[in-house]
C-alpha cells in the first residue's frame, strides 16, 4: 500500500488537442502513462492527479478520459487542473457522487490516507498573463479553499497532512506564498504540485527540504509519465 503522484495527464480521447509543442516525451503519451501506472502500481495503492486531466471542456467531452483514468491501478484522486473545465468547483460533490467507487475528486474536502489527510486546491501564482491584482484575487480565492480542506480534515481528527496543488505554490522568484506559509502552520510534511511543461519551467518554484516541508514537482513530462512515489 503505497501513495503515488503524477500531473498533467493532458488527455484527448475526445479532443484533437495535442502537446507535441512540448517536445517528443508526449508522443503516445497516454499509453505511457497506462504502461507506467500498471507496472508501478496495484491495487492496494492510491495515485493523486495533480491536475489538467483532459482538454475535453465539457464533461460528456471528458468521459473517455475520466474512464482511462478509472481505469488505471488503485485509488485515483484528482485535483483541479486550469485546463479542468469540466469541473466546476461549486459541484464537486455532484462529481463524487457520479464517480463514486472510482473516482475522487478534492476541493474543500480531504481523503484519508493510512493516517494522513491528503488535502488540496488548484492553487495559482502569477505568470505574467494577468494584472498582479488579479493574481492576488485568484491566490486569495484558492488559499480559502486549501484552508477548507484543511479545516474538515483537521475537524475529522487529522493531524498529519500531505498537500497537493495543481498550480506551483510561489510565482517565479517568491521563495514563499500564502500556500507555503499556511501549509507550514498547518504543520503539512509534503507539497506536491504539476503544471510546470518543458525543461525551461521545471525549476520554476520550490523543490527539496524547505522550512520542514518537502516539495516535489510531478509534472508529467518532468517524470516521463512515472508516477513519484510519495509514501511508501
Amino acid at each position: 500500500m503505497a501513495l503515488y503522484a503524477l500531473g498533467d495527464l493532458h488527455l484527448a480521447f475526445q479532443s484533437d488537442k495535442t502537446m507535441d509543442v512540448f517536445g517528443k516525451v508526449w508522443r503516445n503519451h497516454e499509453k505511457r502513462i497506462e504502461k507506467n501506472c500498471n507496472k508501478m502500481l496495484t491495487d492496494d495503492d492510491t495515485l493523486v492527479l495533480v491536475g489538467d486531466h483532459s482538454w475535453g471542456g465539457k464533461l460528456k467531452n471528458c468521459e473517455m478520459d475520466l474512464q482511462f483514468i478509472a481505469d488505471l491501478p488503485g485509488k485515483k484522486v484528482l485535483i483541479r487542473g486550469n485546463h479542468d473545465t469540466f469541473w466546476n468547483a461549486k459541484k464537486t460533490d455532484r462529481l463524487n457522487e457520479m464517480y463514486k467507487g472510482r473516482l475522487f475528486f478534492l476541493q474543500n474536502n480531504y481523503f484519508p490516507y493510512k493516517d494522513y489527510a491528503l488535502v488540496g486546491t488548484k492553487g495559482y501564482c502569477f505568470e505574467g498573463r494577468d494584472t498582479i491584482e488579479h493574481a492576488d484575487m485568484l491566490v486569495e480565492r484558492e488559499a480559502k479553499r486549501l484552508k477548507a480542506s484543511f479545516e474538515a480534515a483537521r475537524a475529522d481528527g487529522f493531524e498529519k497532512f500531505i498537500v497537493f496543488l495543481h498550480y506551483p505554490p510561489t510565482s517565479i522568484g517568491e521563495k514563499k506564498s500564502r500556500f507555503t506559509l499556511m501549509s507550514e502552520v498547518y504543520g503539512a510534511e509534503q507539497l506536491i504540485y504539476a503544471h510546470c511543461h518543458g525543461e525551461e519551467r521545471f525549476h520554476d518554484s520550490l523543490m527539496g527540504n524547505v522550512n520542514g516541508i518537502r516539495y516535489s514537482l510531478v509534472s508529467g513530462d518532468y517524470l516521463e509519465f512515472k508516477p513519484k512515489l510519495i509514501l511508501a
